[in-house]
Parts: C-alpha cells; sequence; structure tokens
C-alpha cells in the first residue's frame, strides 16, 4: 500500500494521478498513524504555506509520527520543507529530518519569485535519480528553497544554488513537481516506488 498524507495542503489530486499512471494501484490517501507506519512507502505531498501546512499535520499529530517513520517516505515542494530543520516562511521549526534551512529566493531583478517554470538539475544522487541525466529540466512552482547541505542530492540554479532534492536514510525530499515534470517525473516516482 501506498499512503498519501492527507493534511490541509494543496496538489493532491495531481499526486494521486500521477501515481495512477505510474502504475501504482493500492493508494490510500489518510492521516491514520497506523497506515502511514504499515504502508509500504509514504508521499508527503503538498502546496501551500509552512506554517499553516505545519499547523494541519500538528493538529493530527502527524509531526511527530512522520520523522519516526521506517517506510521510505518522499515529500514533495511543501512536502520536502516541513521536513527541514527550519523555515522563513512563518518563522517556524520544521519536522528536522534534513539539516536544511528554508530561505525565502530574493528577487534582485534578474529573477523572478516565485520560481516558476521548468529548471534542470545538477549534482544528481541517489536511487530517485536511476536513469536521469544531469541537465534534465523538471517543473517548479515555489518562493522558498532550501540550502545546499550534506543531504543534499540534486542541485538547482535560480539566483544561486539550492537544493532540489534531499535525501537521509529512508526518507527523501523533493522541491519540484515531479507529477507536473513529465516522464522524467514520472520516471522519479516510480524509482520511489521501487525502493
Amino acid at each position: 500500500m501506498i499512503a498519501v498524507v492527507k493534511y490541509d495542503a494543496g496538489n493532491v489530486r495531481s499526486v494521486l494521478n500521477a501515481l495512477d499512471r505510474a502504475g501504482a494501484r493500492d493508494v490510500v490517501l489518510t492521516s491514520d498513524p497506523d497506515l502511514l507506519r504499515s504502508a509500504s512507502k509514504v508521499i508527503l505531498p503538498g502546496v501551500g504555506e509552512a506554517s499553516t501546512a505545519l499547523d494541519s499535520l500538528r493538529k493530527e499529530g502527524l509531526d511527530s509520527i512522520i520523522p519516526t517513520l521506517e517506510n521510505p517516505v518522499l515529500g514533495i515542494c511543501i512536502g520536502l520543507q516541513l521536513l527541514c530543520r527550519e523555515s522563513e516562511e512563518g518563522n517556524v521549526r520544521g519536522m528536522g529530518v534534513f539539516p536544511a534551512c528554508v530561505r525565502r529566493f530574493v528577487p534582485d531583478g534578474e529573477i523572478k519569485v516565485p520560481h516558476m517554470g521548468w529548471n534542470s538539475l545538477t549534482s544528481l544522487e541517489g536511487p530517485l535519480f536511476d536513469g536521469i541525466d544531469d541537465g534534465t529540466y523538471f517543473y517548479f512552482v515555489h518562493s522558498y528553497r532550501a540550502d545546499i547541505c550534506d543531504c543534499t542530492a540534486a542541485v538547482c540554479d535560480h539566483g544561486g544554488p539550492f537544493s532540489a532534492a534531499l535525501c537521509r536514510g529512508n526518507f527523501y525530499g523533493v522541491q519540484f513537481h515531479p507529477e507536473k515534470s513529465g516522464g522524467a517525473g514520472e520516471k522519479v516516482i516510480k524509482n520511489f516506488l521501487g525502493l
């Protein structure tokens, strides 16, 4: 069973559709801690604002459950940011799985905020990127980005480098939207499902 975390964050339907396209058949949308623990994989999706999303997770006690999961976990977009140590968005402490801080992009006349559209990845590491080449493009929509740290598994540049993907133990996170990134995004999802 693949468990998609149910909380007050957007893009759930597109993630569920992407899982279906990738061949996942036993998928549940849930906030039940027992189902999250017993699932073969867990996906923490999200589009929204960090402090609001964390409040939603806290209401269900999921902010303390998710970091203890031993099955593979994939955070997508704000899901990656919530797994980080802290975020400038709402000045909140995250779940602390990844040691990165999440900071706002600073518009400087050369870059637009939000970072929206297709951008390429470099320095790809880890199983999510098996069969994917450096320079492959993925789709982004975000105004905050995770710092480079020792868990960085892919780098993107928008006014400077940032972590486009993070990996630590059984936890993975991607800042881009694999569900909106065509064949490359589907490959990332399939790689995660194959862990």
